[in-house]
């Protein structure tokens, strides 16, 4: 996976027509302070707070995409809290997923090295309809710091052993390989035709959502999601 265009779509406000929805639910884990929050909220809402509480169980947010005119992509991110005594709720909080997000701080290695226990926890407690594990990708965040505690032979290696599909350094303070990733992980799911779908007749669509147009294919780039 590499740099991707995802332009904002022109089109007018209000548009009647009849819309495929698929809907698709992405959870995120990791430890507490890797910066999952901030990571959504990047994503969703492209803003970056230094005040963000720790999550108390679970956040929601979702993200609306535009494959084409008549498919939209909802994306329902599922920001599951780090702390250990959340962790016998995580069954519950994984049901029904399609995706997931392994998240570990670049800069404080124990992290690193809990991200494997999370991968594992996710493969033993969520399978898709048809007995396989959710696709998933390991985020290192906080590339934009300039120490690092752990390097990127290492991470190749646990994402070759946790059977990750990709991964990538990426900075949830500065954007940096944020929206990337992202279309990556949809356009796996979108390929393994997983996530629930309808078709909405006569739907209006409001012109002020987020609008983004993920069918245009990223160029490939040496070191990041593969």
């Amino acid at each position: 996976m590499g740099t991707s265009r995802l332009p904002v779509l022109t089109e007018s406000a209000n548009v009647t027509t009849s819309t495929v929805e698929r809907l698709f639910k992405i959870i995120i884990v990791g430890d507490a302070t890797v910066g999952k929050t901030s990571f959504v909220q990047r994503y969703v809402n492209d803003i970056f707070r230094k005040d963000y509480k720790g999550t108390v169980g679970v956040d929601f947010a979702m993200k609306v995409l535009w494959k084409s005119e008549k498919e939209v992509i909802k994306l329902q991110l599922w920001d599951i809290a780090g702390q250990e005594r959340f962790t016998w709720m995580t069954r519950v909080y994984y049901r029904d997923a399609q995706g997931c997000i392994v998240m570990f701080d670049l800069n404080k290695r124990s992290t690193f090295h809990s991200a494997m226990k999370w991968k594992k926890d996710v493969d033993a407690k969520c399978q898709l309809p048809d007995g396989s594990t959710l696709p998933a990708i390991l985020l290192g965040n906080k590339c934009d710091l300039p120490i690092r505690d752990v390097n990127q032979d290492e991470i190749e290696y646990a994402y070759k052993k946790g059977n990750y599909i990709g991964w990538t350094e990426v900075s949830a303070k500065e954007g940096l390989m944020v929206d990337d990733c992202m279309k990556f992980l949809v356009d796996a799911m979108l390929g393994r035709e997983v996530g629930k779908v309808s078709v909405l007749e006569d739907q209006k669509i409001d012109g002020e959502q987020d609008k983004v147009d993920i069918s245009k294919k990223a160029k490939k780039k040496k070191g990041c999601c593969k």
